[in-house]
């Protein structure tokens, strides 16, 4: 039987690594054709591919540095190159704004540079690669987003991290709207605690303060954040659109 993506073709920002490799495994095992963008790893996205292929699916690497005011731009410009050789033309059907930072640190936690570079890759570089891609989506294709669960309670080491997200939560309902004409939808997804390099100034004490804070007892893998992926961006998610789900084990939902 022919898998559910098959014929389909995705691009997945900061794909080399953690949440962003699990999401390009899982869409390539379902027959899409995953380009995996990374920042400055080459090595990490070659490793990415190379476990595609080993897996029987179908990768290849285009690099952008998100964080200059031009990578939206520079990663459009490698995929239309990649896409055109490959298929002879720069249309895809699946865009998951994966990139991004979260510097910890509270009020006064981050200079000035350092906030420009959290705000260009979680909210600039957003806009522009989807304003970007969206003449190049096929219609009824899928936007998906990362957002995370700290949207939904106060979190002072993560103060301008969590100010980012809650600006893709609002961009997501907006840009459903925008595009729904097109049968596009575009959804959030928002992981609450996930075993990845990015979380392990969070563990380093040890799992228990956020276990009491889940419902489930466990912290989170990448593959977790993956199958919720990879149903929004299946056959059956072409009903849902400007929502926000939750992918955090039940975090902060009891006392």
């Amino acid at each position: 039987m022919p898998k559910p993506l098959t014929g389909k073709i995705a691009l997945v920002t900061g794909a080399s690594r953690g949440i962003g490799r699990a999401i390009a495994q899982a869409l390539a095992a379902d027959g899409a054709l995953v380009a995996v963008h990374f920042g400055g790893n080459a090595q990490a996205a070659d490793d990415t591919v190379a476990a595609i292929k080993t897996a029987g699916g179908e990768a290849f690497a285009v690099q952008a540095d998100l964080a200059e005011s031009n990578g939206p731009d520079q990663l459009i410009a490698a995929l239309d190159a990649a896409l055109i050789a490959r298929t002879g033309a720069n249309q895809f059907d699946i865009l998951v704004n994966n990139a991004g930072i979260a510097p910890f640190g509270g009020l006064g936690g981050l200079d000035a540079a350092g906030f420009d570079r959290l705000t260009a890759i979680n909210i600039r570089s957003v806009y522009f690669l989807t304003e970007r891609a969206a003449p190049r989506l096929r219609d009824g294709g899928r936007v998906i987003n990362l957002s995370s669960a700290v949207t939904r309670v106060g979190v002072p080491d993560a103060l301008a991290y969590s100010a980012s997200k809650g600006w893709v939560d609002s961009f997501t309902r907006s840009l459903a709207s925008t595009l729904g004409g097109r049968a596009i939808t575009v959804n959030a997804v928002a992981p609450g605690v996930i075993k990845t390099d990015m979380s392990e100034p969070m563990l380093t004490g040890g799992a228990d303060p956020i276990l009491a804070r889940q419902a489930l007892k466990r912290i989170g893998l990448p593959e977790d954040v993956a199958h919720l992926v990879r149903a929004l961006a299946g056959p059956g998610g072409g009903w849902t659109t400007g929502q926000v789900i939750d992918v955090s084990g039940g975090s902060t939902i009891q006392y």
